[in-house]
């Protein structure tokens, strides 16, 4: 018996994005103020559907991020995570401009690191291009 490719087998046309980009957003800047987690997340969305075909942001889940430039302080926030699935080309045509929009996310909502997964491997931003 002859095995069907698995998007033929699903009846889809193809693979789409085998890339998948995590951008996790958190409810509070560095110094544990509150941000405007709802403009980020609509802002990620709309980057990472014009840039890779579509984005989902799933519901908010509890998160912590330890500061190591403030003595390893634990900062506890309510997280977002907006995942895309990008193909291999599309990633590498647009990463100047995810570069720019995480770096603008970075430097308007006072975050002391951006994190991003792509295709497991975890992307910290910490210094920011000036806007």
């Amino acid at each position: 018996m002859t095995k069907k490719p698995v998007h033929s087998a699903l009846g889809a046309t193809h693979p789409v994005g085998s890339e998948q980009v995590t951008l996790f957003i958190p409810s509070k800047d560095q110094l544990g103020q509150p941000i405007d987690q709802d403009y980020w997340t609509v802002e990620a969305l709309g980057t990472l559907g014009r840039l890779f075909r579509g984005a989902t942001a799933f519901p908010p889940g509890k998160g912590v991020w330890r500061d190591d430039t403030k003595g390893r302080i634990l900062l506890h926030e309510v997280t977002v995570m907006v995942v895309s699935y990008a193909n291999k080309t599309d990633l590498q045509k647009n990463l100047h401009e995810l570069r720019t929009f995480l770096h603008r996310f970075g430097r308007e909502a006072n975050q002391g690191e951006v994190g991003l997964i792509i295709s497991g491997d975890y992307y910290g931003i910490s210094e920011y291009d000036e806007g």
